[in-house]
């Protein structure tokens, strides 16, 4: 019997020490920051966003929905359409990232995607692929893509094909629905489809550094319907600026990242 209470008190000291260091018994969670609005810039209510970066001066846009797809180079300071190339209708567009001279886009369940020439968006060359297309980014070597589970995978550029994956976590619990991409200094940003959040996402080990929270960024009346979510992150590392957007937003918010105080939590 002393045996067996001395096993239950250890047990409870276990416990007691798993919840001090976890609470809820799960791994502590990343942070979560805020953010500041420093610019605006024109976006069209008929873009809906699956794919945005930008480039000199340029934001490249791929958009969805099946008959309306299309790859676009767009003005930033403007929002005019510089070059366009429209998908034949049976393609749903999807994320869209720049490889040198060209741009890659690829599609949703068609399992084909699409290489055009940067300068004029002429499609140069067709690939295929396994699975649903949805986000894409590149570090300097690799491409990396989502398609709406948990599992973000990087590719040979070359030839599109899986070199290896990663489960992105948070507190222990795996984040799926990750959208569109960007590769910022080092880390993955993702936003999380029908959510406010965008998750930076560590590339080696997939665990969520931290959540940049966009709630309140475009008003409810100022959104299309319910599908008008956020998606769309750009980056501009000569100015080291940070553009998002979401589907059929009349405006791409230029924001500043900013740490959240308690007070401010919502």
């Amino acid at each position: 019997m002393l045996a067996r209470i001395h096993y239950l008190r250890a047990l409870l000291l276990q416990a007691t020490l798993l919840l001090i260091c976890h609470p809820c018994g799960f791994a502590n969670t990343a942070p979560i920051y805020g953010y500041r609005i420093v610019a605006t810039y024109p976006h069209s209510t008929d873009s809906y966003t699956e794919g945005f970066f930008y480039l000199d001066g340029i934001f490249y846009e791929g958009i969805g929905i099946s008959g309306h797809s299309a790859a676009m180079a767009i003005a930033a300071e403007t929002g005019k359409v510089l070059q366009r190339h429209d998908l034949p209708p049976e393609y749903f567009g999807e994320g869209i990232v720049d490889w040198g001279q060209y741009v890659y886009q690829w599609t949703w369940k068609s399992h084909v995607g699409f290489i055009y020439d940067r300068f004029t968006l002429q499609v140069v060359k067709k690939f295929t692929y396994t699975g649903e297309g949805w986000g894409m980014t590149r570090t300097a070597k690799e491409l990396i893509t989502s398609d709406g589970t948990s599992t973000l995978r990087f590719r040979d550029p070359a030839s599109f094909r899986e070199t290896r994956h990663i489960m992105v976590t948070d507190g222990g619990k795996a984040i799926d629905q990750l959208n569109e991409l960007e590769f910022i200094k080092g880390e993955i940003y993702a936003n999380v489809w029908h959510s406010d959040r965008i998750a930076r996402i560590s590339p080696q080990s997939g665990h969520v550094l931290s959540w940049i929270d966009l709630s309140g960024l475009l008003p409810a009346n100022q959104k299309h319907d319910a599908e008008s979510v956020l998606n769309g992150i750009a980056y501009d590392p000569q100015h080291d600026r940070l553009f998002v957007t979401g589907k059929r937003w009349p405006l791409i918010f230029e924001i500043e990242i900013v740490r959240r105080g308690p007070e401010k939590s919502r």
